[in-house]
């Protein structure tokens, strides 16, 4: 889960294989005798890059082909792309710094751009920093299910009948994806994914590799680290979940609370502003000029930028927006235009807003119906969830007084509820002593930081260093000096934080 874009913010995202009782095994990726060094030992080819923007950049791209099934290492195999921004003095030059932007089914071949601008000139000529879209996703051989949206949450509304339509769409993208990849769905796990990387790094040359991950790739880092510790050097997790959290529903329940929370904190910013912004003059008054907002689309849908938000669609913006205490501003110019939509008043749509209309507007013609294809397949290759809808809705009844904004939201079912097949291995276990950097926010809406806590613990040779704000993806996205010399002075010189820190705002 990048940060502040409405598409990555709504997406929301883990030497030997180490297989947990009942897993799937297969062979030791550091053996001769598991039919993968075609794979480890296969020339790349680097080119300038087919988009613009990353050939502007100084990005290379490339090719890696990889298997479908790890078990078959002869059978059906798929493509991955990479990209790569090399250090910037060859006499410098530690390794690569491999790299996720979370998700799952964010696009990573630009990743590595936006990393070197945050990098000090010192650790940019350590590192070529490699991205990756994942197996299934973007550049790489992908999924297109023919999906008509761009993400599963839909608000049930107040009653039944919006429940069950949210049931039914669900059930609906997991049949059309189940139709169309029946023999490629079940293999595009994070375990795969994880393997694939150790296939790009082998394929580079480079005994070791480094990590750094946001959001779901801080789940992706973790599992890679469990499965193969020898092949790492350095491990930054940048706003974790917990890694049991990932692999159930829990993950996407608990953002009901923790967005709850983000928009109390939101009215307390706006309401000594109500002069600027006239949301309230109280933070109690901007909350209930919200709900009632939302009320307010129940009756009748808002008219705002050629498109009539719906009661459905209503959570989702507000969902999008209240992600990062920087984006305050651009959260007040919002909830103002849409009061003022509903009031029958002209409006100019502010840009975050006419972000998340085009998105929701054009899903396919964005390419974000097809991301989120992808980020199904890896969820729901990763975790089993519960199939009865009465599970769901009696979640969405439980949470509708005390998150009266966001809990039936995040209570209703992923199309992973009803996807035809379980997933074929299990969860791997994340329990080691890889040393590692981790960075959480106290008021992070996405991987919260109580759950990003169970992942420090899990990761027991983890370094934990805290930020009390709300932002989700604070090195790349967040204005903190601090963090930015943390992680810095950790990829310069491999010197984690003597104890847990705070990185004060």
């Amino acid at each position: 889960m990048k940060k502040p874009t409405s598409a990555t913010a709504l997406a929301l995202a883990l030497a030997t294989v180490v297989t947990a009782a009942g897993q799937t095994a297969v062979a030791s990726p550091t053996t001769g005798d598991d039919g993968l060094e075609r794979f480890r030992k296969q020339s790349l080819t680097w080119t300038e890059c087919d988009d613009p923007a990353l050939a502007r950049s100084g990005t290379e791209c490339a090719r890696v082909t990889v298997p479908l099934d790890y078990s078959r290492p002869d059978g059906r195999t798929l493509t991955v792309a990479i990209s790569r921004i090399k250090a910037t003095d060859p006499e410098k030059r530690r390794g690569i710094l491999q790299s996720n932007p979370g998700g799952p089914g964010g696009r990573g071949l630009s990743l590595p751009a936006e990393i070197k601008a945050k990098m000090t000139p010192e650790v940019a000529a350590a590192y070529d920093v490699i991205g990756m879209d994942t197996r299934g996703l973007g550049e790489s051989t992908p999924v297109d299910c023919g999906l008509t949206r761009g993400m599963w949450l839909h608000a049930p509304g107040p009653d039944r009948a919006g429940f069950d339509e949210s049931v039914r769409l669900s059930r609906d993208d997991a049949r059309k994806c189940w139709d169309k990849y029946p023999d490629v769905l079940p293999h595009l796990s994070t375990r795969n994914i994880a393997r694939d990387l150790d296939i790009v790094r082998s394929a580079l040359g480079e005994r070791k590799t480094s990590w750094f991950g946001q959001s779901y790739g801080t789940v992706l880092g973790a599992v890679y680290a469990q499965m193969f510790p020898r092949r790492i050097d350095r491990l930054v997790l940048d706003s974790a979940p917990g890694p049991a959290d990932y692999h159930s529903f829990e993950m996407v329940r608990k953002m009901g609370p923790a967005n709850e929370k983000a928009l109390d904190d939101f009215a307390r910013w706006a309401a000594p502003r109500d002069g600027e912004y006239g949301l309230g003059a109280t933070a109690a008054a901007v909350r209930a000029r919200v709900e009632g907002l939302l009320r307010s689309a129940e009756t009748e849908p808002i008219p705002v930028g050629g498109h009539r938000i719906t009661h459905q669609e209503l959570p989702l913006v507000l969902f999008s927006l209240v992600t990062d205490d920087t984006g305050n501003a651009d959260f007040a110019l919002a909830v103002r235009a849409l009061l003022d939509a509903a009031a029958g008043k002209p409006v100019t749509v502010p840009p975050a807003l006419k972000q998340f209309l085009d998105m929701i507007s054009d899903p396919r013609g964005t390419g974000r119906a097809a991301d989120y294809a992808a980020q199904l397949a890896v969820l729901c290759a990763d975790a089993a969830m519960p199939r009865d809808p009465e599970y769901y809705w009696q979640g969405v009844e439980r949470a509708r007084m005390s998150q009266p904004v966001f809990g039936p939201v995040t209570n209703v079912p992923l199309p992973c509820a009803f996807w035809k097949e379980k997933p074929r291995e299990k969860p791997t276990e994340i329990n080691n002593r890889v040393p590692a950097l981790q960075i959480q926010a106290t008021g992070d809406t996405r991987t919260t930081y109580e759950s990003g806590l169970r992942m420090h613990r899990a990761m027991r040779g983890s370094k934990l260093v805290t930020v009390p704000a709300r932002s989700h993806a604070v090195y790349l996205y967040y204005p903190n000096d601090c963090v930015k010399r943390t992680v810095n002075d950790y990829l310069l010189d491999g010197t984690l934080p003597a104890r847990n820190t705070v990185c004060a705002s």
